[in-house]
């Protein structure tokens, strides 16, 4: 189980924090905080840069955790904070990732529930440090409150569209064009 475990979280937790590195960077294929600002615009949020930083620097930070087994409820947390905001943006599309939908946010926002509720086993930090098992209240409250956040988030950062905007953010104008 240890060895599954690990797996996992290396896995899960180094592209949950290569996801954020793109939003931020030009590395691993991202095209920058601007493109990262302006993505997080096209999907309706305000905020652009300040979103887009704080929406890479939880995903770095979540997954590198993740993956080290480091405050594994937190981590685990944070990653279904933002996957959950993920997963609304791409709600409307429905559930299958071949169309761009929810599927994959979905799958990691289940894997970081998974995680809280396990713990990170034994080849982990929190297990070196003495921190696990954690408190069944503490992986509850984590799988609560990191959905929560992230729907609350959705719903403080969404803007209205603008006047003639469509749901993937362009205009009738700019279909038009196609």
């Amino acid at each position: 189980m240890d060895s599954g475990l690990l797996v996992l979280r290396l896995v899960v937790g180094l592209l949950i924090a290569g996801h954020g590195v793109q939003k931020v960077s030009f590395r691993l294929g991202g095209s920058g905080l601007a493109g990262g600002t302006e993505e997080f615009r096209r999907d309706g949020f305000r905020g652009g840069r300040l979103t887009a930083l704080a929406a890479g620097g939880s995903q770095l930070g979540a997954g590198l955790f993740l993956a080290a087994g480091l405050l594994t409820p937190a981590a685990a947390m944070a990653a279904m904070g933002v996957m959950t905001v993920a997963g609304t943006v791409k709600w409307h599309k429905g559930l299958w990732v071949q169309n761009d939908g929810y599927e994959y946010p979905l799958v990691l926002v289940v894997v970081g529930a998974v995680l809280s509720l396990t713990g990170p086993g034994r080849w982990s930090v929190d297990h070196l440090l003495g921190l696990s098992p954690w408190p069944l209240w503490v992986s509850l409250a984590a799988i609560v409150i990191g959905p929560g956040s992230g729907l609350l988030t959705r719903s403080v950062l969404r803007h209205a569209p603008a006047a003639g905007d469509t749901t993937d953010g362009r205009t009738r104008h700019a279909q038009a064009a196609d």
